[in-house]
């Protein structure tokens, strides 16, 4: 049993953390940079230690520095929450090296599922279905244009280093390819140091479905079922649910029981998310991501466990505490992503918290670090909570999440509570009739015009 570990993020992530440490009896070590000095995070915390100035470079993304708060507080483990340094083999190897536990998958695994490419190639071999496309990557134009007629318009170009939607670009007939191929490679150079791109079949009207595992790095895994994350805004997710509302009972247990079989098969350790787009009956695998997702609360309030202390009792080398059999969805839940932006541009707005009230009452979470006077600072990503609600089914959900935003109350700063609050007023959300483009189009149609 770990006496203590080091949470390598910030903000309502690092709460979550350490929330989950305290409860198993294990004291944690925040880290933070001279900006979040005054951070809750910091606050709750057991011990902390500042490792540098505002900069992300200069301080959650310093190894150097995280490694040294380690060994000063004497942490033997590391969890990298999301983001940051949550998906960076080269940092789970200097871990190791140093004699500390990462909280998360080995170094290989995270290696294999980062490039997009390989990812691709290793679920193929393992059995998960994939989106039909290049075998690797598309070195020349000619390459795109022979591959774009083999597959069929419209296609998709995607960096193999990609993420948050960066050099990504749809070709719809052969006449964007040009344009698509090189300004994917552009924009894949700028954001990754990396301007190698592959194509994909481009589906037109897809759900976001991602299927969330745990193994045990023994060759023993679950599934948790999936979450639809179809809404979304330049590929960022803004609301998820769980289960998903096109998902049948059957299709779940078959896609679930693919996911948990290919990551046993590897000896995936700790918590991960295969995701998927779906369309017309068929999964489709688009990437894994190899750590803890922003939107897990929504699963683990429909199964009633904790992902994070099952993170860290696997890292630990215990086996995991539920099988598939003790798994069962109770009920329906939903999480929408609150930022500091401002409508209907979406531009970032740090500011001063003049007054903060949390939704609370059956069925409500809210996952934030804020508080009266906390001023947001400007370094780092615009979220600034989480609303998750959980109902006995969708429409008491729905119903939830209704009251709770008219509970919540964040002052001082631009946020998005608007935009959830419009789009409980819209049919095709109440009934669940939407895809991942659908917001984009509603966008355009309202906010974007007010």
């Amino acid at each position: 049993m770990f006496d203590k570990i080091l949470i390598a993020n910030r903000g309502e992530i690092a709460l979550r953390v350490i929330r989950a440490a305290r409860e198993m009896g294990i004291r944690s070590v925040a880290v933070h940079s001279t900006a979040d000095a005054d951070a809750m995070h910091v606050r709750m915390a057991d011990e902390s230690v500042c490792i540098g100035p505002p900069a992300s470079s200069e301080s959650y993304l310093h190894i150097p520095s995280i490694i040294a708060a380690c060994e000063v507080t004497g942490a033997q483990a590391i969890h990298p929450g999301y983001g940051f340094l949550s998906e960076n083999a080269g940092f789970v190897q200097i871990v190791e090296d140093h004699g500390l536990t990462f909280i998360g998958p080995r170094a290989e695994h995270i290696r294999i599922m980062g490039d997009k490419i390989t990812a691709k190639d290793t679920m193929k071999a393992l059995g998960v279905p994939c989106v039909p496309g290049s075998d690797g990557g598309v070195p020349t134009l000619a390459d795109a244009k022979r591959i774009g007629a083999e597959i069929g318009y419209p296609v998709i170009i995607k960096a193999t280093a990609g993420g948050g939607g960066r050099g990504m670009k749809v070709a719809k007939t052969e006449a964007d390819i040009e344009r698509a191929f090189t300004t994917a490679r552009a924009e894949a150079k700028a954001a990754f140091g990396n301007d190698e791109v592959y194509i994909e079949k481009y589906l037109t009207t897809p759900r976001h479905i991602e299927i969330q595992i745990f193994g045990d790095g023994r060759g023993h895994a679950v599934h948790l079922g999936e979450r639809d994350c179809s809404l979304q805004r330049r590929h960022q997710k803004v609301l998820e649910e769980a289960p998903g509302p096109v998902i049948t009972p059957e299709l779940r247990a078959e896609i679930g029981a693919t996911c948990a079989r290919a990551v046993a098969e590897i000896g995936y350790a700790g918590a991960g998310t295969i995701e998927f787009l779906y369309e017309n009956g068929e999964f489709y695998f688009i990437e894994m991501n190899t750590r803890l997702q922003v939107e897990h609360p929504v699963t683990e309030a429909i199964f009633g466990v904790d992902l994070v202390r099952e993170q860290i009792r696997v890292a630990e080398g215990y086996p995991l505490s539920f099988t598939q059999d003790d798994l069962t969805i109770n009920g329906h839940a939903i999480e929408v992503r609150i930022n500091a932006e401002r409508l209907p541009d979406f531009a970032p707005r740090p500011g001063r918290i003049t007054h903060f009230h949390a939704p609370g009452g059956l069925g409500v979470r809210m996952d934030s670090a804020l508080y009266d006077g906390y001023s947001i600072p400007p370094y780092y990503d615009s979220l600034i909570g989480k609303l998750i609600v959980h109902g006995r089914d969708r429409p008491e959900a729905l119903a939830r999440l209704h009251r709770a935003l008219g509970e919540l109350i964040v002052d001082g700063v631009e946020n998005t509570l608007p935009l959830f609050s419009a789009l409980l007023e819209e049919p095709d959300i109440l009934t669940g009739n939407y895809n991942i483009h659908w917001l984009e189009h509603w966008l355009e149609q309202n906010l974007q015009k007010a």
